[in-house]
């Protein structure tokens, strides 16, 4: 039975403790999206755990407990950042975006950033990145469930308008089904023109 993500690195922590995650870095189409959380160990939800391991119910659910008894902050970057900056630095970029968005909520700043990943955003805190931090940190968990069910939300939206590239099963990922019509169709505007095979397609 695998470990779920616990609060033993925020335990370690003095101080008011920020978990920031992103959902949508691998998709070949649609915006990445970020997260940022900060839980109320009073009113922590159970079963909170990475996103890409709950069905979708659960994701719901999880979303809807955590959404209400946390404080949290999103944001995300569009494909046309993404294509400009890149993946990485327009995840970091959402990443940013969505812990100024928490700010609004605060009156005081947090004084540590838990960041799934190696590398951190800009922040006017102390930050510490976590390799795979989903599986690890319920804070981090936590914003990756935000983020997650709120990018499916907007790849589902979109599909209403392109159904033909499976959006609201496959998120937008390179599933052979919507790589294949990316082929027959061609890309549209929510695709991003750096990633492959869309950037060979349009160079072709």
């Amino acid at each position: 039975m695998k470990n779920k993500p616990d609060l033993a690195i925020e335990s370690t922590i003095n101080g008011q403790v920020v978990g920031i995650d992103e959902a949508g870095r691998g998709p070949l189409a649609g915006p990445v999206f970020a997260a940022s959380v900060i839980l109320n160990k009073k009113k922590i939800p159970s079963g909170i755990d990475d996103s890409k391991s709950l069905s979708p119910e659960k994701r719901q659910a999880l979303y809807k407990k955590i959404t209400e008894s946390s404080i949290y902050g999103l944001s995300m970057s569009s494909v046309i950042e993404i294509d400009r900056l890149n993946i990485l630095q327009a995840t970091l970029l959402a990443m940013r975006r969505s812990y100024i968005n928490l700010s609004w909520k605060l009156s005081t700043l947090p004084s540590h950033a838990l960041i799934d990943g190696n590398q951190s955003p800009r922040l006017p805190c102390k930050t510490i990145t976590i390799i795979k931090g989903d599986k690890k940190s319920k804070s981090i968990a936590a914003a990756s469930i935000i983020a997650k069910v709120h990018r499916d939300r907007l790849m589902k939206k979109l599909s209403l308008k392109f159904q033909d590239f499976g959006w609201e099963k496959n998120a937008g990922y390179g599933t052979k089904m919507h790589i294949e019509n990316i082929y027959r169709l061609g890309p549209t505007i929510h695709h991003r023109k750096t990633f492959e095979p869309i950037k060979s397609l349009i160079h072709s």
